[in-house]
C-alpha cells in the first residue's frame, strides 16, 4: 500500500494515510472505504472526496436535450437567408450525423451578435471528406432513444441546462479550459486549433497557434509554439498533495491529451506517473480501489460522440463510467461531471453571454452524478439547474472542495456548480444505468487510433 500511494500520490498521501488510520463507514449497503479512501477524507471540506471529469465531443444542448421536459430547449430555429430571417422547425434525427464548421469564425456566424441564425452557413463535413454549407443540416436534435442513457441520467439525477464554454472555438482549447480556466499568452488567449491541425509540445516544429484579444480581435496564426507554461489545475492540486490522475486514449502523437501542451507535465516526471493509456484503466483503478481525488476521463474517438464517427457508442461509454463508479465503495464520495468539450456547429437556441472578447461560446449539455445530487423535492430525482455554468465552474467546484485557491483564469468568475448538491439528504442509493454496450465491450475494444476531432 505504502509503495502504491507514493506511486500514484506522492509522499503526502502516505503522510495523511498514517495520521488517520482506520477506515470509514459508507451508508447502507456500502463497503467500508479502505485506508486508501480514509486518506481522501482527510483532505477535502465536503462530502464529495473523488472528482471525476468526463469529456465527450462536438454536442450543443439542443442536439441532445431539445425536448427533455423542464429544460431550456427548442424545436424550431432561425435561418439567416437573404430575405431575412426565416423561422424553421428543428429535424427529429439520429445522432450519427455529419461534423459541422466549430472554428471560432463558424461561432462568429452562428451566434451573429446573439441572434443565433446562422448555423446554416457553417461547412458541413461529409464522410467522404467533402465540404458543403450546413444549410438546413444544422437544425436538427438527436432523437432520445439514440442517447437513451444521457436522458436515464437526466432523470435521475442533475441536468444543467445553461453550461457554456469558455471561448467559442474548438476542442483543443475547450481541452485546455478543461483543465486551466484558459489559454492565457501574454495579455490575449489562444483560440482554436493549432495551425498545421496538431497537439501540444509534440506538435511539429514551426507549428503556431491563433490568438483573440480582451476586445476580440482574431490573430490568426500569430500565437506561440502549442507548449505553454501558465498554470493549471495540477498546479493546484500538487501543491496542497490532492491526488490526479489523466486517463486518456492513445491515439499517436498524444492527441486529445491536454497535458501535452503544457511544458512542465510532458517533460516531468508526471508525465508517466499521471496520464493513463489507455483511458479503460479507469476501469481498473476503480475497481482496484485506487482512485485519486480528480480524474480526467477522456474517451476513444469511436465513443467519444463526435459527429461524422458514425459511432452510437458515446452513451454506453459514459454509463459504464457511471455504473463502475455506482457500483464501488467510492459511490458516497464522488461526484461525476460529464461536459462536451465544444457545441460542434451543431444548432443552439440560447444566445451564450459574451463576458469578454473571447466568449463565452455557445451552449453544451452538462450532466452531474452523484449520491448527493440535488432532487426536485425529497424522493424525486431529476433536478435541473438552470443556473449560468462555464467549465471554469467545474475547476472552481474542485478548488472550493479543497481549498486550493484560485487559477485567476475563468475560475475566479464561474459560478460553482455546489448548488447542484444537496448534502443535508442522506446519500442517495445508486439506480444504473442501461445501455447497450457494457463495460467490458469497452474493455475489450482495440483502441481506434483515430483523432476525436480535426477541427471539421
Amino acid at each position: 500500500m505504502r509503495s502504491l500511494l507514493s506511486r500514484l500520490f506522492g509522499p503526502a498521501a502516505v503522510l495523511v494515510l498514517n495520521a488517520c488510520g482506520g477506515s470509514v463507514g459508507g451508508g447502507v449497503g456500502t463497503p467500508v472505504l479502505s485506508p486508501l479512501a480514509a486518506a481522501h477524507d482527510a483532505r477535502s471540506y465536503t462530502k464529495i472526496h473523488h472528482v471525476v471529469i468526463v469529456i465527450q465531443e462536438n454536442r450543443s444542448f439542443d442536439d441532445f436535450f431539445a425536448t427533455f421536459p423542464g429544460a431550456d430547449g427548442a424545436t424550431e430555429g432561425l435561418m439567416k437567408t437573404g430575405k431575412g430571417d426565416r423561422k424553421i422547425k428543428l429535424i427529429s434525427a439520429p445522432s450519427d450525423s455529419d461534423s459541422l464548421g466549430h472554428q471560432h469564425y463558424s461561432f462568429e456566424k452562428e451566434f451573429d451578435h446573439g441572434k443565433m441564425d446562422g448555423f446554416n452557413l457553417v461547412d458541413r463535413a461529409l464522410s467522404r471528406g467533402d465540404k458543403i454549407p450546413a444549410g438546413r443540416y444544422a437544425y436538427r436534435y438527436s432523437r432520445p432513444k439514440d442517447i437513451a442513457p444521457y436522458w436515464t441520467i437526466a432523470k435521475t439525477y442533475v441536468l444543467g441546462d445553461h453550461m457554456f464554454p469558455t471561448q467559442g472555438s474548438s476542442s483543443f482549447t475547450g481541452h485546455q479550459d478543461l483543465i486551466a480556466g484558459g489559454t492565457p499568452v501574454d495579455g490575449d488567449n489562444v483560440i482554436d486549433f493549432p495551425t498545421p491541425a496538431a497537439w501540444g509540445c509534440d506538435a511539429p516544429a514551426g507549428t503556431v497557434t491563433s490568438l483573440i484579444t480582451p476586445q476580440g480581435k482574431y490573430l490568426r496564426g500569430k500565437g506561440p509554439f502549442p507548449c505553454f507554461n501558465y498554470a493549471t489545475l495540477r498546479d493546484l492540486l500538487d501543491e496542497k498533495a490532492v491526488s490526479w490522475l489523466y486517463f486518456t486514449n492513445t491515439t499517436a502523437g498524444s492527441l486529445w491529451n491536454a497535458f501535452d501542451a503544457i511544458k512542465a507535465v510532458r517533460y516531468g516526471n508526471e508525465w508517466t506517473a499521471n496520464i493513463v493509456k489507455p483511458e479503460t484503466k479507469f476501469f481498473k483503478t476503480v475497481a482496484d480501489r485506487a482512485l485519486p481525488d480528480v480524474s480526467w476521463v477522456i474517451p476513444d474517438a469511436l465513443n467519444s460522440d463526435h459527429p461524422g464517427n458514425h459511432s452510437d457508442r458515446g452513451p454506453s461509454w459514459v454509463a459504464s463510467i457511471v455504473n463502475a463508479v455506482g457500483q464501488s465503495e467510492y459511490w458516497d464520495s464522488t461526484a461525476i461531471f460529464v461536459v462536451w468539450d465544444d457545441w460542434g456547429g451543431e444548432y443552439d437556441n440560447v444566445p451564450p453571454p459574451q463576458l469578454d472578447g473571447q466568449g463565452l461560446g455557445i451552449r453544451v449539455p452538462l450532466l452531474l452524478i452523484s449520491a448527493y445530487a440535488r432532487e426536485k423535492t425529497p424522493g424525486k430525482p431529476g433536478w435541473i439547474s438552470h443556473t449560468r455554468y462555464e467549465f471554469g465552474s467545474v475547476l472552481k467546484f474542485v478548488e472550493n472542495n479543497w481549498h486550493l485557491g484560485r487559477l485567476g483564469t475563468s475560475d475566479v468568475r464561474a459560478k460553482s456548480m455546489i448548488d447542484c448538491f444537496d448534502f443535508a439528504q442522506p446519500p442517495r442509493p445508486f439506480v444504473m444505468i442501461p445501455s447497450k454496450y457494457s463495460k467490458a465491450y469497452f474493455e475489450r475494444q482495440p483502441p481506434s487510433g483515430l483523432p476525436l476531432d480535426t477541427d471539421d
